[in-house]
């Protein structure tokens, strides 16, 4: 294990792969590890080359293992899949991640940091927030035209639609129906209310960069 150069280290939910390597490209570990016991076996390692693929837990992974002294390089998975001699597997996928990541022209990922992780995931989030939003509208102009009720094209069109079925003077609305886009308008509002939220957010948090970088320069 003294000897170990680099690894490829294929990251899952549960069980890991790895794979490594001496510095003639000896194959010195090839294993599988539980998640819990990761950490505790890079510790006992000498520092060396980590390669993972940049995917779902990577950053968090590589934050680990940099911690214990290791070097970790990402890299996109389109970039490393050329290097699979195999059918494809865990154990394929670490020796080919173990092999290109020594490659002088591959492509490195940078590890992002929680904050920016947590950025990520704002902007992502008030994403998801928008493309339901769009299917709450789509539902409820849709429902309420096969009773013959349309609006004009628009937010407040929307709105006057949920006037209509909130009137308990409209007839043209069976109550199954009432109550279904009611129920829609609700959540539809709910996510105005919580992409507005992250709107407020991210413009915080560009205001901060902004200060930030004006008391830099």
């Amino acid at each position: 294990m003294q000897a170990v150069r680099t690894i490829g280290l294929d990251i899952a939910r549960s069980v890991f792969q790895v794979h490594g390597d001496d510095a003639a490209g000896n194959v010195l570990i090839r294993r599988q590890i539980k998640r819990r016991y990761v950490l505790a076996f890079f510790q006992k390692l000498p520092p060396c080359v980590v390669g993972i693929e940049a995917c779902a837990t990577s950053h968090h992974w590589s934050r680990q293992l940099q911690a214990i002294g290791h070097t970790v390089r990402l890299m996109p998975p389109a970039y490393v899949k050329p290097y699979l001699k195999r059918q494809k597997n865990d154990a394929a996928d670490a020796e080919a991640i173990c092999e290109a990541v020594t490659r002088p022209s591959m492509r490195f990922v940078e590890t992002k940091t929680p904050e920016q992780q947590s950025c990520l995931m704002l902007h992502r989030t008030r994403h998801l927030f928008i493309r339901q939003q769009t299917a709450e509208i789509n539902s409820i102009r849709a429902h309420l035209a096969e009773f013959g009720i349309v609006a004009r094209v628009g937010r407040q069109g929307v709105e006057d639609l949920l006037d209509v079925v909130a009137d308990p003077k409209e007839t043209r609305v069976p109550e199954v129906a009432r109550a279904c886009v009611a129920a829609l308008g609700i959540q539809l509002r709910m996510l105005k209310t919580q992409i507005l939220e992250f709107d407020r957010r991210i413009m915080a948090g560009a205001s901060r960069n902004g200060r930030s970088a004006r008391s830099c320069s």
